[in-house]
């Protein structure tokens, strides 16, 4: 019963982090993990989410 509940937490969990990146992703944010993903062009390099794009 512990497996269980520990499997449907962590299920959940990365479920959540899942659909919080594909909603960003439909509003049009080119990185994530920028400050301004919604403007940024996603070559900035002026943050960690754009450097890992390029």
């Amino acid at each position: 019963m512990e497996n269980f509940i520990i499997i449907a937490v962590l299920v959940l969990i990365i479920g959540l982090a899942l659909a919080y990146v594909i909603k960003a992703k439909k509003s049009g944010a080119k990185c994530i993990g920028c400050p301004d993903a919604k403007k940024c062009s996603g070559n900035c390099g002026s943050c960690s989410g754009c450097n890992s794009n390029s």
